[in-house]
């Protein structure tokens, strides 16, 4: 099967350096992997054509214009882009761990996509991450386990078994677009992420809201697929859950209306990539 890992990036260069590391040293690669850049300087650019002279697989990068955030517009035109079955999606603040790649793969099954988390480091341990530091993957790993948008420390280990053991039973928890997978042709029949949504938050958990009204299920990965969040500061709202703010105002008509595709997204950008 092939497999197209997409990588969402905006100007931090350093950051994308340690992301692109753990990708190459995967130890099951991906087929391709595609950055899809919002709009970065040309720092990220020359970065990109460094690596792609020696990495152990194909890599694109897929730069727009930057005109504010973008992100579900920069993540569609990684999508077309691709040539995978089945597409794996991170942020480019994502250290992974070894096997995260094989993890999904391991619990991919035709009628799901997955939903994995993401284990929020310190600013101490990023900053040694971003100096070249060896990724810690354990319960005791300097990170801040108690955020709603990280994941617990009871699941900041690998255990394969216990991950497909929750997979398979209630799937509840926040969609992240940080860490998700899906098969492509899900994607095409909802078209992707919608572009009416700028601007920070809910463009994912409004594609999950239309790939389950299309009747694919979400399928959560608990001790598999882990990968270390970089600090930043964030460009979140102070309530993200606000229903007055645009985006969560889609979402929610694409929850009461039971819309299963979207009007802006994937088939605006077929044919760019010669797809």
């Amino acid at each position: 099967m092939k497999t197209s890992l997409v990588v969402l990036t905006y100007n931090w260069p350093a950051a994308l350096r340690r992301v692109l590391e753990s990708i190459a040293a995967q130890r099951t690669l991906p087929s391709e992997v595609i950055v899809a850049d919002d709009g970065s300087t040309t720092e990220t650019a020359e970065l990109v054509a460094g690596f792609a002279a020696t990495f152990p697989v194909p890599l694109r990068h897929v730069w727009q214009d930057d005109l504010g955030f973008r992100a579900a517009r920069a993540r569609n035109r990684g999508f077309v882009a691709s040539q995978g079955e089945y597409i794996i999606l991170i942020d480019g603040d994502m250290v992974l761990h070894r096997d995260f790649v094989a993890d999904h793969l391991m619990l991919a099954e035709p009628g799901y996509f997955l939903q994995g988390g993401r284990i929020k480091t310190t600013e101490r341990e990023t900053a040694r991450l971003l100096g070249g530091g060896k990724p810690v993957f354990a319960p005791w790993t300097p990170a801040d386990f108690h955020v709603f948008d990280g994941i617990k420390r009871l699941y900041a280990f690998r255990q394969p078994a216990l991950a497909r053991w929750k997979a398979r039973g209630r799937n509840g928890g926040r969609v992240m677009s940080c860490n998700m997978s899906f098969w492509r042709e899900d994607l095409l029949r909802v078209n992707g992420f919608d572009e009416r949504m700028e601007g920070y938050g809910a463009e994912d958990r409004e594609l999950a809201a239309r790939l389950g009204n299309a009747g694919v299920k979400r399928r959560q990965l608990k001790w598999g697929a882990l990968a270390l969040h970089l600090e930043h500061p964030s460009r979140a709202q102070p309530d993200v859950d606000d229903m007055s703010l645009p985006n969560n105002r889609l979402f929610r008509a694409t929850v009461e209306q039971k819309i299963t595709r979207c009007e802006r997204g994937m088939d605006g950008h077929i044919g760019e990539f010669g797809a």
